[in-house]
């Protein structure tokens, strides 16, 4: 039989895939690169971009198309064989990426093209700097003993982000409550409710309802449920999954795990010759130093932190004099803070959720879209895929051209991680021999179809869309033809959230609004009181969001660059001291959000959180642009097509920005898009 993960003409044929077939067909791949790697420095030289460069891309994209969907896959279908054959494939794949980078002879050629450097262009003159200081940051340097030690800590990294991802994801599947009292459901609207039943009926519970910890069961039950006993439950199961305690207390313990991952972490940066990780973080990223991320991070604080403590206490005056709750705890923040909002704004996302049924948004966010920047988006029936839910697209620009493709998989379900992402399926190569468009996955974790009812989304949920589809375009809409360097590789990780939180903008201008939205059942567009009503309640609690994300992001950069080999992780005495610093709620003492930071424990945003609040920083200086020519302005939106999402990660960051925007970011317009502008400056 023809093994599928070696057939890599098309689209990868998800249906086909087997998890006995993953880790044999790695290992053939892993062979052959090795063999064609020898077989290239062996060849008579002079070492060319042709020779060399290109055929490198070559044995890195046949490696990474195969290995792809079986990532992907155990991301949104997980099982225990994937999984196996998953975790069998990463200590291999981590031993071939620490072996090609510590490979002297192929660095020593590397060297060789970038110094007879003439006839590259720009993005392959990136591409080689990037890939320089790679092999640097691979170990390339180092002695023999050291190198292997860096080696043993990157396979043992890998695994150890995996078995952290596992805990997560098994401890969140776990956990599920059996409703059967109408009455226990007080206060959640009717769509939570749907979602409840429906979850009870597939789950075999014959009648009543079902409660799990997928966020779009959750978050109804923390913002609506009147019934304070089940919002403390699920509050508590949800912030200790993966822990020492709650309900499943040591079952899928994070601990040992995380204090592991920063011990090898801090170990591998100072065999580089780095003080601590948070400093071999940033050699990829935009910033220069962790003094000058904790600066931005701390100014922030410094100018949102009483703002964020006098929402507090107008939250709290208000629940005592309305309802008599004298004392708010974690599990009672959400709750009282909807009721205010309806109180001062008189207006919900369950109220808004009718207009924007997915069969709206979706194609209204295409229009958006394709009228920033010309593109049409299409799509295709009939593509083989993981599971029926998800659907596939093509992306073609205004001449024509198809410039690329992606799967989209909104909903969520048992076996699949959590939040939302958009990963690379295949990247963008041109050359004489090949012409290769680049694909995208697009997933989030909505609340699915109910009965006949097309999935309704808040408004919270389309700006998450709209923020993915951001990623996407930038992966996708790239005229790079070399895949370091195209679409959203080799950008600046504080750089990588640019397009995506840019695009949220457009989910709050009435302009673009029509075309995304319109009741699911008459078509009718929201009222504009509605409208009104929900820009008005945008910077509600600003404040505490904005200190919220502060505190995430102080806390990633302090256990990086505090941490200390004789003291541990002491991942919560930082966190507390954190929260000293900028929080205004303090969670109860078993709170365990730690165990489930996937963003920096199991993802790329380990020391660099910080690049959410920097990238948002960029965003909306980019976007005050549009508002100051029109946000659907042609040659504004070419402008950013051009400068920032073709030419991927082919330049440094700040020069794009600056190609685009005319001069470096200013702090202004994301302290006036988080309604902090006239907080002390």
């Amino acid at each position: 039989m023809k093994n599928p993960l070696l057939d890599l003409e098309g689209l990868p044929p998800f249906s086909q895939i087997k998890p006995e077939h993953v880790e044999p067909a790695i290992n053939r791949l892993l062979t052959s690169g090795r063999e064609q790697i020898a077989a290239l420095l062996d060849a008579p030289g002079p070492f060319t971009w042709d020779n060399l460069v290109a055929a490198l891309e070559r044995i890195d994209d046949r490696l990474g198309r195969a290995w792809s969907p079986v990532s992907h896959m155990n991301s949104v279908v997980n099982s225990e064989a994937l999984r196996q054959a998953y975790n069998a494939c990463l200590p291999k794949l981590s031993e071939y990426a620490t072996e090609v980078g510590q490979n002297e002879r192929l660095f020593n050629a590397y060297q060789e093209v970038a110094n007879n450097d003439e006839g590259l262009d720009q993005p392959q003159r990136k591409l080689l700097k990037n890939t320089l200081r790679d092999f640097h940051l691979s170990g390339v340097d180092l002695p023999p003993a050291e190198k292997a030690r860096y080696k043993e800590i990157s396979q043992q990294l890998s695994s150890l982000a995996s078995q952290f991802e596992e805990n997560l994801l098994d401890a969140t599947n776990n956990w599920s409550k059996p409703i059967t009292q109408r009455e226990q459901l007080a206060g959640l609207p009717q769509s939570a409710l749907d979602l409840a039943e429906q979850t009870a009926r597939e789950r075999g519970q014959q009648e009543g309802w079902m409660l799990t910890l997928d966020f779009p069961s959750y978050m109804p039950v923390m913002t609506y449920a009147d019934n304070r006993e089940l919002r403390e439950e699920l509050y508590q199961a949800y912030s200790t999954r993966a822990s020492d305690q709650g309900p499943d207390g040591g079952r899928w313990d994070n601990t040992e795990i995380m204090d592991q991952i920063l011990a090898l972490r801090h170990e591998q940066s100072q065999l580089l010759g780095f003080e601590n990780y948070a400093e071999c973080s940033l050699a990829t990223k935009m910033a220069d130093s962790c003094s000058q991320v904790m600066d931005f991070l701390v100014d922030l604080a410094r100018r949102s932190r009483s703002q964020a403590a006098n929402e507090l206490e107008q939250l709290k005056a208000f629940a005592l004099d309305r309802y008599g709750m004298g004392q708010l705890e974690a599990w009672d923040i959400g709750y009282y803070s909807e009721k205010l909002r309806q109180h001062r704004y008189d207006v919900t996302q369950e109220q808004l959720r009718p207009y924007f049924p997915i069969t709206r948004v979706l194609p209204g966010l295409f229009a958006v879209v394709g009228r920033l920047y010309g593109i049409e988006i299409i799509e295709v029936e009939g593509i083989d895929s993981w599971h029926p839910d998800v659907r596939f697209f093509e992306v073609k620009d205004s001449r024509g051209m198809l410039r690329g493709q992606f799967y989209l998989d909104l909903y969520a379900r048992p076996h699949k991680r959590g939040g939302a992402w958009m990963d690379g399926c295949i990247d963008r190569m041109f050359s004489q021999e090949y012409d290769q468009l680049p694909v995208a996955y697009l997933t989030c974790n909505f609340s699915p179809p109910v009965g006949d009812k097309p999935a309704l989304l808040t408004h919270a949920e389309v700006e998450t869309l709209f923020h993915e589809f951001g990623h996407g375009l930038h992966h996708l809409l790239t005229l790079i033809n070399y895949p370091g360097v195209a679409g959203i590789n080799g950008v600046a990780w504080d750089a990588v959230e640019l397009p995506s939180q840019f695009m949220e903008n457009w989910c709050w201008e009435h302009e673009a609004l029509v075309l995304f939205s319109g009741h699911f059942e008459s078509g009718e567009p929201i009222p504009d009181d509605l409208l009104d009503k929900m820009r008005a309640a945008k910077n509600f609690q600003s404040g505490m969001q904005m200190v919220r994300q502060l505190e995430f992001a102080i806390f990633d950069l302090r256990i990086h660059r505090d941490y200390d080999p004789r003291r541990g992780g002491r991942v919560y005495q930082i966190l507390e001291e954190v929260r000293e610093q900028v929080a205004v709620v303090r969670p109860p003492r078993y709170n365990r959000f730690a165990h489930g930071f996937s963003h920096i424990f199991a993802g790329g945003y380990a020391a660099g959180y910080f690049s959410y609040k920097w990238a948002e920083l960029l965003s909306a200086d980019a976007f005050s642009l549009f508002e100051e020519k029109g946000i659907f302005d042609r040659a504004t939106g070419d402008a950013f097509l051009h400068n920032i999402l073709e030419k991927g990660g082919s330049e440094d960051a700040m020069d794009l920005f600056v190609a685009f925007r005319g001069r470096r970011p200013a702090i202004n317009a994301l302290l006036r898009h988080s309604g902090i502008a006239q907080a002390e400056g």
